[in-house]
């Protein structure tokens, strides 16, 4: 589905990228067109009803379609959730440092489930008073109330127009709590995507609207307590439950939503676990307090505190472990990943232990000697991100995150006239949420540590794509276009520092 969203839109504006910030987006088209239906709507057990019905009657091309809004947006909101939940799941992206996000995602999805129901309540219709049936049927397992609830749905006179208020001022109040879960969610994470691309919005708000002018929403007839519901337009969205309550007991279906939500609750600690490498290391003899890597850091692992270790900078780098990735795009942005050093041991400011600058360097120094033939490619790439493929003439270095990359590492890889070319793979959609972005900044100058301006910016080529089909053949295309390309431009001169350059022959 990713690959094929990919070929329509392209990675920049695929949904799946965004369905965290599709949600929040629906949210407010939610919060906009719940506040126009709420004007003219009047809270009671006849008065819900009618002023709905009128809202929708005599506004067709307004209330109607706002109405409408509000329904599919609400539907939107539920599928949009449910697929970020199941992409995080299959990607094993809910595990260790990622755990807080997950668990406290949990509670919104009860949260939006409870608010939907309170919202079909409030109607006041066949399918309301099913739903009101059901639900008190549901909550008499637990033997709480004095009586059952159940019957105050089954003769009329049993509800009263301040139940309904109740019912007004839930719908209200629960979206409310529902934000400060999701300001608890995205807590964990630096500069959450809390909307889609302008774009995204907009298709998605004009399908919506499209959706409400084609097949609007329309009440069922008026509740009566003394006719059971039947032939319901149902929302399965919502209120897919419900049919289980008359086909296992209350009982069953608590022991099914309880239990698949403690397994929510769970899924973190349960086996199997995804590896987890090494946590990165400050080094205070190489750490200017720069800030660099607190700025970069995808989950808000670095912070500046104050110098500890006497040395005149003012501030220092400091690990919180429990957050860290161990993705090292701080390491990217260290200014002492500087792979020119020749004095001392080539240690950066932060570090990982598993596989250090110095490392990162000798392999590339490696890569680099075995190059041969007449166009000679030094590839960084992603773990996560295509492969290219080994050959004479290319060299490939893999990297946790892309982001990982200092941009001296671009610059030391074409010191020399060995390297005619260095080509980039980035993931498109971050598995670390930010890497591939940074490091895009980083090349074009907009953000620290910056590419050196005497780098020959056409021996460079950033690609930015994912590890599907769609995007290895992207990847590979780009590739052995970015060969062609260095096979057009001169030959490099020996020593060539800075990119100068002979004919080619």
């Amino acid at each position: 589905m990713e690959g094929a969203l990919s070929a329509v839109f392209g990675p920049a504006l695929n949904p799946f990228y965004f369905l965290g910030g599709i949600a929040y987006f629906l949210l407010w088209v939610l919060v906009a067109s719940g506040f126009y239906v709420y004007f003219f709507f009047d809270t009671g057990v006849v008065l819900g009803y009618q002023s709905l019905e009128d809202l929708t009657r005599k506004q067709p091309y307004l209330g109607g379609v706002l109405r409408s809004l509000h329904h599919y947006a609400a539907d939107g909101m539920v599928l949009a959730m449910t697929l970020h939940l199941l992409r995080e799941f299959f990607m094993d992206r809910y595990r260790n440092f990622r755990w807080f996000s997950w668990v406290t995602g949990v509670p919104l999805l009860w949260l939006v489930y409870a608010s939907g129901i309170g919202g079909y309540w409030q109607v006041w219709d066949r399918l309301a008073q099913f739903i009101a049936i059901g639900t008190a049927e549901w909550f008499d397992y637990f033997p709480i109330f004095g009586e059952p609830l159940v019957r105050n749905f089954l003769e009329d006179g049993g509800v009263s127009d301040r139940f309904f208020s109740l019912l007004a001022f839930a719908h209200i109040g629960i979206p409310l709590l529902l934000m400060v879960f999701l300001w608890v969610h995205t807590q964990r994470i630096t500069r959450a995507v809390a909307a889609p691309p302008a774009p995204v919005a907009l298709g998605i708000l004009l399908a919506l609207v499209a959706l409400s002018l084609i097949k609007p929403i329309l009440s069922h007839a008026a509740a009566d307590l003394g006719a059971v519901p039947n032939n319901l337009k149902f929302d399965w969205f919502y209120l897919a439950v419900y049919p289980l309550l008359y086909i296992w007991s209350p009982g069953a279906v608590w022991a099914l939503t309880g239990g698949f939500t403690l397994l929510l609750f769970l899924l973190p600690w349960l086996p199997p676990r995804m590896h987890q490498e090494p946590i990165v290391e400050v080094h205070l003899d190489n750490c200017n307090g720069c800030g660099n890597c607190v700025a970069d850091c995808p989950y808000a692992a670095l912070s500046l505190e104050p110098r500890t270790d006497g040395r005149r900078f003012v501030h220092e780098a400091v690990l919180r472990p429990d957050l860290c990735a161990s993705c090292g795009v701080c390491v990217g942005s260290c200014p002492y990943a500087m792979p020119f050093r020749s004095v001392g041991e080539l240690v950066s400011g932060v570090d990982l232990p598993d596989v250090p600058v110095r490392a990162l360097r000798a392999t590339t120094d490696k890569a680099v000697a075995a190059l041969a033939g007449e166009v000679r490619v030094m590839v960084f790439g992603c773990d996560h991100a295509p492969k290219i493929v080994k050959a004479p003439g290319v060299a490939y270095v893999g990297l946790r995150c892309i982001g990982m990359l200092p941009p001296s590492f671009i610059d030391y890889a074409l010191r020399g006239s060995a390297v005619d070319g260095v080509f980039i793979i980035g993931c498109a959609d971050c598995r670390y949420r930010r890497g591939d972005q940074w490091l895009k900044q980083r090349l074009a100058g907009e953000r620290d540590p910056r590419l050196r301006g005497r780098v020959s910016r056409e021996r460079v080529h950033h690609c930015s794509v994912t590890d599907i089909p769609g995007g290895r053949v992207t990847a590979h295309r780009e590739f052995a276009e970015f060969r062609e390309h260095l096979r057009r431009l001169p030959r490099r001169r020996v020593g060539s520092e800075t990119g100068s350059a002979t004919p080619r022959g």
